[in-house]
């Protein structure tokens, strides 16, 4: 089924928007007016017609970061949601969902999931657990982190978020209590690329327009996997089956994406930026490039002066030395360096100037995830973009930040001055993100220690790298004094926590989003649909643990709620932040916290809603999302308004700035203060967020921390190039950085749909390989890394390049017992440690039937748990974009005697001496300038000016 808005002919319409009629014909959906009373046949009744009414509440996924739109069918009669499908009004997903969201129905009703608080007794780790009450639970953690407050320790207290699902509410409370503790997973999924973006233009990820591009280059799997699958995934296919687009892949593996493209290379893994320049050497030497756009929106000028100093300073020279610094990328150096035939990139160059201004391109995870000096990847692919002004135009590639839109509460917390060199270490002065995975290494070296840690949606021990290294860190009470997992689900890690806080699905909690889909700005809004259903029957509760499963609490109510104990009296200064602007003194509620961010911070949505009679609060718990803005193109021309002018004076570089009155931190040049750009015809625009205001082919944030010649887009060579593997001697690079998209890294554990589609978890072989070794599909291989080894199950076919294996991360699912775990997906087993440091893991027990409050668990007929690979793999950070390189160098063989599989086993005095290694390569900041990192770079919870400055040292005061 397709969406088309009939004002337009754009497909990226929602299927039905609030009061418009123009949709009659998608009869799937019921009818806006009808939600409330929505009547059905009770499918349980089956044959007989039994009506049952239901309320159809919105809501939106949380099983990726898509957030695509969600309907939950909760019952009039008893409360109990039938099922979840797709909202039509979500611009969005445009009421279309992949597996994942209709499984959230799985997740609710999980018979293992936790439903109370929980408190460790005994050893960390040991499986001890008492259940508590939440106000212990609170008073507890309130008390510690209010010692660490009062006792200067604010940097000792840590919140690690893997899928944040949320914009903005993290931040508020931990600048509220002054701590630099967000920490992230963003250096294991996406820094690379982000590096790559934030280096052109400030903004840290591409936000395609699919729908109306003519050529489609992507460096990723399954349609975009995680990121944005089902929205990007919509509008790929649409782009090709109604516009006639093309779609080029890279990818060493025959993916769902691949296996759509009209051409597909699958080059040597790292070596796609050599196939990159070779694309943007083509377009110079043949003047296939946008000429107007280059002249008024690359810092050529900057790039001249840097590196041809003696070069005439003028465009056309410009355009003539920079054809001749990428000469040396040919074809035939890119071939070379790829294996891929030289016609293939040929082919390729020629799809990429075909598609002038209308190129839509992507790369996250993947090659700029995989690889040292991945973030080269990204800024490659978006030197095509630039160089064929597909930048910001419809079917080309704008920035995320132009189609992102963050709605932040009232009386917003000021930045904190302070700079945590646990999460951002000065050998990473780049990093995107913070250095999460490094942690037990960082703890280990003795560069302090933690008070609390609260592990949200996050379970480093299973997704991080080394996860050994976490576990012996995480039952270590010395060094992390309270852990506190917050989590709807049993996972690897929460075993090893002190507390474990039962926190709700996308069904039962509440949170404002707003994601990179396509050329259009929407604001989504995830609420407890049993909340807002008994709302509309009149029916009384206190908060959201009232409406919720047992004593199921959404985070944002705990969070108000904690602030408010970790300050009570207001001495701290904590608690006016969580004071209610309707009811001064008392503690906001969530309703209230809404209601203010509707009615004030959405550009729109108070007419939209005053228009159905509706408060905006009503207007999106009716639909659970709004159209902020569409057909959003071209940001960078926008002309600034008097307002954001507002005395702004334009520097010897045309950027304009508003005077500071921090004398203490003198500007930077483009940092302190910008607003905009004069352009040379004189018109004020918003221009970029870099420095300069343009885009940057030479980056002087990278020069100045030490690498002027990575500073343009350049080659950098893989730590497993070809050249770094012998072959011969059964080396191989495994690629780890896909995963099937119908599972959900850890959270679809107990998600019983998803686990019965996809329950095998293979090692991808070449059939060359595999003759060449002696191995056939089923045979258990023994995977060798630097650490340690691993023994999975080979499937030997040809969509897989030679010379590489690739293992999908979305299993190998572990638990200890049977109580806490989710035995859906899970296997048990047998851990043990040598004195020496090296561990040991086998199963036990593989996943099966077993007895439940859901029948459904006694037909359980897979037995495959898949293989932690992870564990196996030591940290690799990058030395510039601080990712975790994922792609391992390994050695494939045979099993060996007593290998069984999933036996896995890991050196962790050997996973130390890989990241000593690593950490050598890096060049730790400060600059000359004293700065710790590039301003201009997004930085989670950012702190003031004062904190990016050291001298002599020490932080500045």
């Amino acid at each position: 089924m397709t969406t088309t808005d009939d004002r337009s002919g754009s497909t990226d319409a929602p299927a039905r928007l609030p009061g418009d009629r123009s949709h009659e014909h998608l009869r799937n959906f019921p009818p806006p007016e009808t939600w409330d009373h929505h009547v059905a046949h009770d499918p349980k009744a089956h044959p007989r017609k039994v009506p049952r009414e239901f309320m159809l509440i919105p809501t939106t996924c949380f099983n990726c970061e898509s957030a695509c739109g969600l309907l939950a069918y909760v019952a009039k009669d008893d409360l109990t949601i039938a099922k979840v499908e797709g909202n039509p009004a979500h611009p969005g997903s445009r009421g279309r969902n992949c597996a994942k969201g209709p499984a959230t129905i799985n997740q609710v009703n999980d018979p293992e999931r936790i439903l109370h608080p929980l408190r460790r007794v005994g050893d960390r780790g040991a499986g001890g657990w008492e259940r508590c009450t939440w106000d212990e639970a609170l008073d507890d953690i309130a008390g510690r982190i209010r010692r660490a407050i009062e006792q200067d320790r604010r940097d000792r207290v840590v919140y690690h978020v893997g899928r944040p699902g949320e914009d903005g509410f993290a931040e508020r409370f931990l600048l509220a209590w002054g701590v630099d503790g967000h920490n992230s997973h963003t250096n294991l999924c996406s820094a690379g690329a982000r590096l790559g973006y934030s280096t052109w233009g400030g903004y840290d990820r591409p936000s395609p327009d699919y729908a109306q591009a003519k050529v489609i280059l992507l460096l990723s799997s399954h349609l975009e996997t995680g990121h944005y699958f089902n929205p990007h995934a919509q509008r790929i296919m649409e782009a090709k089956t109604q516009g006639g687009a093309k779609l080029a892949v890279l990818d060493v593996r025959m993916s769902n994406t691949a296996s759509h493209a009209d051409l597909w290379l699958a080059p040597w893994p790292g070596s796609e930026a050599a196939i990159l320049l070779a694309i943007a050497s083509y377009l110079l030497r043949t003047g296939q490039v946008d000429r107007d756009y280059l002249r008024r929106w690359v810092n050529w000028d900057t790039y001249l002066e840097r590196l041809h100093p003696d070069e005439p300073r003028d465009f056309d020279t410009f355009l003539r030395v920079l054809d001749a610094d990428y000469a040396r990328y040919t074809f035939e150096f890119a071939a070379e360096e790829s294996q891929v035939p030289v016609e293939r990139i040929e082919a390729l160059a020629e799809m990429v100037a075909e598609a002038g201004s209308a190129l839509s391109a992507h790369i996250w995870r993947s090659a700029a995830a995989g690889n040292y000096g991945g973030w080269q990847v990204a800024r490659s692919l978006f030197f095509l973009n630039v160089l064929t002004g597909s930048v910001g135009t419809p079917g080309g590639t704008s920035p995320n930040g132009w189609d992102k839109f963050i709605a932040h509460g009232f009386d917003v917390p000021e930045g904190h001055e302070l700079w945590n060199e646990l999460l951002w270490p000065p050998e990473f002065p780049l990093s995107t993100n913070e250095m999460s995975f490094l942690l037990p290494h960082l703890l280990q070296d003795g560069r302090g220690d933690i008070d609390v840690y609260f592990t949200r949606v996050y379970n480093p021990v299973w997704t991080n790298p080394d996860g050994f290294s976490w576990i012996e860190t995480l039952t270590r009470t010395d060094t992390i004094g309270l852990h506190v997992a917050l989590t709807p689900t049993w996972s690897e890690t929460a075993i090893f926590a002190d507390y474990v806080l039962p926190m709700g699905h996308s069904t039962e909690r509440h949170d404002t989003h707003s994601y990179e889909t396509h050329a259009a700005k929407w604001l989504g809004f995830r609420q407890p649909v049993t909340r807002v259903a008994m709302d509309k029957l009149g029916m009384v509760y206190e908060d959201t643990r009232d409406t919720n499963p047992g004593e199921v609490w959404e985070e944002n109510e705990f969070w108000f709620e904690l602030s408010w104990r970790i300050d009570p009296d207001g001495s701290l200064g904590i608690r006016r932040y969580f004071e209610s602007p309707y009811r001064p003194g008392e503690k906001v509620t969530v309703d209230e916290y809404y209601r203010w961010v509707f009615e004030n911070r959405v550009p729109g949505l108070p007419e939209k809603a005053e228009a159905e009679g509706l408060s905006p609060l009503a207007y999106m718990r009716k639909y659970g999302v709004v159209e902020v803005a569409r057909d959003v193109y071209r940001q960078d021309e926008r002309p600034l308004t008097e307002a954001e002018l507002d005395g702004a004076r334009a520097d010897e570089h045309g950027v304009l700035r508003k005077p500071t009155t921090d004398e203490s931190t003198p500007p930077l040049i483009g940092e302190a203060g910008a607003v905009g750009i004069r352009l040379e015809d004189g018109s004020e625009v918003a221009g970029w967020l870099t420095p300069s205001r343009k885009l940057e082919l030479y980056s002087d944030a990278v020069a100045s921390f030490g690498w002027p010649e990575l500073a343009t887009p350049t080659y950098i060579e893989s730590h497993v190039s070809r050249r770094k593997i012998d072959t011969a001697a059964g080396e191989m690079v495994l690629v780890p950085t896909f995963r099937l998209p119908t599972l959900i890294h850890t959270r679809s554990a107990n998600a019983k749909y998803l686990n019965e589609l996809s329950n095998t978890h293979p090692v991808w072989i070449h059939t060359d390989d595999a003759a060449r070794l002696g191995i056939a599909t089923g045979d258990l291989v023994r995977v060798t890394t630097r650490i340690g080894y691993f023994v999975a199950r080979a499937w030997a076919h040809q969509g897989i390049r030679p010379g590489v294996i690739a293992l999908s991360h979305h299993m190998g699912r572990w638990r200890l017992d049977d109580i806490h775990a989710s035995r859906w997906a899970s296997g048990k087993v047998d851990v043990e440690r040598t004195d020496t440091g090296v561990w040991r893991m086998r199963y036990v027990e593989l996943p099966g039937p077993f007895a439940s409050d859901d029948p459904d668990s006694s037909r359980i007929n897979w037995d495959d748990p898949g293989v932690h690979q992870n564990l196996t793999f030591p940290v690799q950070p990058d030395p510039w974009s601080g990712a975790h390189c994922w792609h391992q160098h390994v050695t494939l063989s045979p099993a060996e005697p007593g290998d069984r599989y999933g036996d896995i086993e890991v050196d962790v005095a050997k996973a130390r001496e890989v990241y000593r290694e690593w950490l050598r390569e890096t060049r730790p900041g400060p600059n000359a300038e004293g700065l710790r990192r590039p301003e201009f770079m997004m930085r989670p919870v950012k702190p003031k000016r004062k904190a990016f400055r050291v001298r002599g040292g020490e932080a500045v005061t």
